[in-house]
């Protein structure tokens, strides 16, 4: 099997990489290392079967060229994290709408199975208990950047089941629950890898709000074989699936079992959103999957616990020391910023 990954040098990428090498698939990755990493697939760099290509998904003729060869593609490439998209939102909206429509045409004219990655995000600031791919979306404003990815993606998804509906695409549409795991950073704001990453350093963990709101995580290791089943099921085709935790922990209690986990001494630190994005930004109370379509479909339950995910986090940041520091450096700068801010 031939399969192209677009965001492959990623965090989940990488990840889906490995167990699609191990499974003995011949393997291309198309990323343009905006927040992808090639350490993440050092690994692989001179297995036979593995083919990197450095390039964007924004380029119709590099992924179209890319996409002929394949016999089907996970499209996970995007602009990613709260912090990017609120800094950067023209770039995002760029990346995540322009992009994927060059894969979904792509795609289209080659006759390729697709599994594309949407998020969570979309459900916006609908705080059901257990969330169903039926939910409604509820967004804020067009003119907070806090919501331009839940928008994009959004319309990944139309686009993706109007391809569908329309030209028979074979396509799966997999929205994921804050997935974490090993090879994660907190550059662009992934609340775990920064909390492990102060409580390894000894900081004081950053907890923005009241850390009342709730979230359920899923570790990486539980998804990619999720991932994988699911582009290989003809039941999924033209649906949404979740992929999600069954978990749900506050991100108050979070930050205590990762100093509890880590054995840290740190203290924590409560942070107004204000000054941690922007004046206005706002956030969900509330966010949790119900995953039964998915358990229906490939038989998926999500096996991994918090304390497990957060030790194997703690572990690879341990193994990693780079990250860890370039995580403190990150940390540091930003109280500082607050700090002047005060004064």
């Amino acid at each position: 099997m031939k399969t192209l990954v677009t965001g492959g040098a990623g965090f989940i990428g990488s990840h889906l990489v490995d167990a699609l090498l191990a499974a003995g698939d011949e393997v291309t990755v198309l990323d343009d290392l905006s927040t992808g990493r090639l350490a993440n697939l050092a690994d692989h760099i001179i297995d036979s079967g593995f083919h990197f290509v450095e390039g964007s998904i924004l380029d119709a003729r590099l992924v179209d060229s890319l996409v002929a060869e394949a016999d089907r593609v996970f499209h996970l490439a995007a602009a990613v994290g709260v912090k990017l998209i609120v800094e950067h939102p023209l770039e995002s909206l760029r990346t995540n709408i322009h992009g994927t429509e060059n894969v979904l045409e792509a795609c289209t004219a080659h006759h390729v199975r697709l599994l594309l990655a949407s998020t969570s995000e979309v459900y916006g600031k609908n705080e059901s208990d257990s969330l169903s791919e039926e939910a409604d979306r509820i967004l804020g404003s067009a003119l907070k950047s806090r919501w331009s990815y839940a928008a994009a993606k959004g319309i990944d998804e139309s686009f993706a089941y109007a391809y569908f509906t329309e030209y028979g695409l074979p396509v799966s549409i997999v929205r994921l629950f804050n997935t974490v795991g090993p090879r994660q950073t907190g550059r662009y704001g992934m609340v775990v890898p920064n909390l492990v990453g102060q409580a390894l350093a000894g900081d004081s963990l950053t907890v923005f709000g009241d850390g009342r709101q709730t979230r359920c995580f899923s570790y990486v290791g539980d998804i990619v074989p999720a991932l994988i089943r699911l582009s290989e099921t003809d039941e999924s085709l033209g649906q949404a699936v979740n992929l999600g935790g069954a978990q749900e922990i506050s991100i108050l209690d979070l930050a205590s079992r990762a100093i509890d986990v880590t054995g840290s001494s740190s203290g924590i630190v409560f942070v107004p959103y204000s000054e941690a994005y922007a004046p206005g930004y706002e956030d969900m109370r509330r966010r949790v999957p119900d995953n039964s379509k998915a358990a229906g479909l490939i038989g998926f339950v999500p096996r991994t616990g918090v304390d497990e995910i957060l030790q194997r986090v703690a572990d690879g940041l341990r193994s990693t020391p780079h990250l860890n520091d370039e995580l403190m450096i990150r940390s540091r700068q930003s109280r500082q910023a607050r700090a002047q801010v005060m004064l």
